[in-house]
């Protein structure tokens, strides 16, 4: 065990050697990857903190049952009343007709055409609130009171719900494809700049395989070289990420105030920050894993 720590120790300080000896070419390196894995890390964080705020500021889907106008005023009230005794109805307000009209009289610029009508057009309403509901409970229950006698429409008032829902899984959708290609491009950067480390390196490769190391003595560097680089790219990705949060949080943080809110998009936890370090520095790792068993065969001792 302590042979093969002190293995691991030792390729790790030669990869550490070889990632100083190129500070240059390791830095445009971070910048690359940095940009590549801030892209879907900032999205990430963008939609994490708009899915927590519409959480918080989620309003219980409503359904409108809008009464016919020739129905009787007491057909509207035995309706509530019963609605109020189901289960899946969280809260019945009743808006009779005469509510609604005197609502529509103060509307400005409306009294003049209220007064107009003459008779009055509109119908008594119940506005139910289901709390909880799904899309499809609530669609049977609009259905099941479109067929209640005196009733001429049920609607179901959630149609911005299912906008933002579908929105969001939308985003989610473009944000994990562009994660994907982005890791592809990860890889490959991680597989290009080993491959040139050992060409670079092909006669000291040469003469360790003659005096006897074996093939993953060779390796171990290059993989914890690949490591690095991933990780470099973490750091860069953090910082790009931090800066342009600060930068979004200037002005969201204003225009939340307006609405008496305290919204802001929030950094990354600790967790998050580690799984994205997890991800990046496992991708370079596989980069250089795949350069060194493709290019290692071709070098042979002469």
């Amino acid at each position: 065990m302590r042979s093969w720590l002190r293995q691991h120790r030792l390729a790790l300080a030669a990869a550490i050697r070889k990632w100083r000896a190129q500070r240059a070419a390791a830095l445009l390196n971070a910048l690359a990857l940095g940009v590549a894995l801030a892209l879907p890390a900032g999205g990430y964080a963008v939609l994490e903190a708009l899915d927590r705020l519409s959480t918080r500021s989620a309003i219980d889907p409503q359904l409108s049952v809008f009464m016919r106008t020739d129905a009787e005023p007491e057909a509207a009230r035995q309706l509530a009343a019963r609605l109020r005794g189901d289960a899946r109805i969280h809260r019945v307000r009743l808006i009779t007709r005469e509510e609604a009209l005197a609502a529509l009289r103060g509307t400005s610029g409306l009294a003049d055409v209220v007064a107009a009508l003459g008779s009055n057009p509109l119908p008594d309403t119940l506005v139910l609130t289901v709390a909880g509901s799904s899309d499809g409970v609530l669609d049977q229950l609009a259905e099941e009171l479109g067929r209640a006698p005196g009733v001429a429409l049920a609607q179901v008032d959630a149609l911005w719900a299912r906008r933002l829902a579908a929105l969001e899984r939308v985003g989610r959708l473009a944000l994990a494809l562009l994660a994907a290609i982005l890791a592809v491009g990860l890889v490959a950067i991680a597989f290009n700049t080993i491959r040139l480390q050992i060409l670079t390196q092909r006669d000291e490769i040469e003469v360790s395989k003659l005096i006897g190391a074996t093939d993953g003595f060779i390796q171990r560097p290059f993989l914890y070289l690949g490591l690095l680089q991933g990780l470099s790219g973490v750091l860069v990705a953090l910082a790009l990420v931090g800066a342009g949060l600060t930068l979004m949080n200037t002005e969201i943080v204003g225009l939340a105030r307006s609405y008496g809110s305290e919204f802001r998009l929030p950094f990354f936890s600790s967790g998050e920050a580690v799984a994205l370090a997890l991800i990046a520095g496992g991708l370079g790792w596989l980069g250089a894993y795949m350069s060194v068993s493709r290019y290692l065969r071709e070098i042979e001792p002469k």
